[in-house]
């Protein structure tokens, strides 16, 4: 298949309703279908993944085209130049924070670009560098983590994240979680590093979504016996 075959397969999908409530709650940006998740999750079991067929569907500039290029998205192919343009192209919804940062996660290049982009003046750059990490963590055996290097960021989190743009902030504290209840070695340090920064609201976009605090979701992970269990993919 083609890109300009799923586009138009995808565009009699769209409903203006759900189309509006991305706009308008998530800062999606036209051009937009506004197709469900349940359908592109259609796409992405009949196609499975497909390096080139997801760079052209991202670069239509179509934000349900984008999304599903992330769902299909051959992480292990991608290059720091096609993590770069995609970052960089990554405007509204769930671009950034999601779709890109799973495809980094689980790409060769995701703790280089991660750190990389959680320097940048973009807000929205940095979210992704941060929600990337997250989803690293999550996917990554502890063996293979520099846990003194995530120990130095969450410090930097405490340290900043007051601070932060608002959207930064929310993926900040995705961070935090996703340490504590990922990295056994750091679980007591992570809560800890919750209780400090204390509770706080990010607010992104006009939707009702609250931000967690942090120790409590990760003593939930606790309670559930589920800390440091892997995941096998961040994609949803």
């Amino acid at each position: 298949m083609t890109a300009k075959e799923i586009m138009a397969e995808l565009k009699p999908l769209g409903g203006e309703g759900y189309k509006r409530i991305l706009m308008r709650n998530y800062g999606v940006k036209e051009p937009c279908f506004g197709v469900k998740i349940a359908d592109l999750k259609k796409f992405q079991k009949r196609i499975k993944t497909n390096y080139q067929l997801a760079l052209d569907l991202y670069d239509t500039g179509n934000y349900d085209a984008m999304y599903l290029a992330g769902l299909i998205a051959d992480d292990k192919r991608m290059t720091q130049k096609d993590l770069q343009h995609w970052v960089e192209k990554a405007h509204g919804g769930a671009l950034a924070g999601s779709t890109v940062a799973w495809v980094a996660a689980g790409s060769p290049h995701a703790w280089d670009i991660a750190t990389k982009w959680i320097d940048s003046p973009s807000s929205h750059i940095a979210g992704a560098g941060w929600s990337t990490l997250s989803c690293f963590v999550a996917l990554t055996d502890d063996g293979k983590l520099d846990v003194r290097a995530l120990k130095a960021l969450l410090e930097r989190v405490r340290k900043t994240i007051q601070k932060a743009p608002e959207t930064v902030r929310y993926t900040m504290n995705g961070f935090v979680i996703s340490v504590g209840g990922y990295v056994k070695s750091l679980t007591d340090f992570a809560i800890e590093t919750g209780e400090r920064i204390g509770r706080f609201e990010a607010h992104i976009g006009e939707n009702q979504c609250q931000t967690p605090f942090s120790p409590d979701y990760i003593r939930k992970m606790q309670e559930r016996g589920s800390i440091g269990k892997k995941r096998k993919t961040v994609k949803c």
